[in-house]
């Protein structure tokens, strides 16, 4: 979707759409480098100005707490952060699970979510199935990302709070920005048009 996007800006370079092994893909010709990387590896790229700018999920952002700008909220990848508990032993309020311990790949909103509600938890950080934290007794919830909800449901769980909405966003790095402020600029404002004719 992020090259699509891009791509009807004129922000393309060839074989960057291919499902290429290179790392890095060049378009000399417009003075374009773009880096592929993993997901959770953008906003350190771009907090320290290996990359000028980055798209990730909001919920990458938040959980990274990258010194980045935030330029624009491009509006696919839509899903939600929430926390599930296993249906049968879901408890009557959210402050009943205080104290006990949650499955996540995103401790730091998770902690922030639960301090301004004056919960102490233990987080237990994992990278991949969190549903299978309450299964094996783990932990007694999860929180993590969900955009249909299937897997929770497969799994016999059950969203009991939504933490944060999260879409992907365009960001930069701070200098980068002010440095490259036209050039930036003038891609957040290609992006809005492309954006608003949907």
């Amino acid at each position: 979707m992020s090259t699509e996007l891009l791509k009807k800006v004129g922000w393309t370079a060839e074989g960057l759409i291919e499902k290429s092994r290179k790392l890095v893909i060049e378009n000399e010709e417009v003075r374009l480098k773009f880096i592929i990387t993993k997901t959770a590896d953008v906003p350190t790229y771009v907090e320290h100005g290996a990359a000028d700018i980055g798209i990730i999920g909001k919920d990458v952002i938040a959980e990274s707490g990258k010194d980045i700008y935030e330029l624009l909220d491009l509006g696919f990848g839509k899903c939600h952060l929430m926390m599930a508990v296993p249906k049968d032993k879901k408890r009557a309020r959210l402050e009943d699970y205080a104290y006990t311990r949650v499955a996540t790949k995103f401790p730091r909103i998770a902690e922030k979510f639960f301090t301004n509600r004056g919960m102490q938890m233990e987080y237990i950080k994992l990278n991949g199935s969190i549903e299978l934290g309450p299964i094996v007794d783990l932990s007694e919830s999860i929180v993590d990302i969900v955009e249909t909800g299937t897997t929770l449901r497969e799994n016999n769980l059950e969203e009991i709070v939504s933490i944060m909405d999260c879409t992907a966003r365009l960001i930069a790095n701070r200098v980068s920005y002010k440095l490259k402020y036209r050039r930036i600029d003038n891609l957040v404002t290609e992006l809005e048009k492309v954006l608003r004719q949907g």
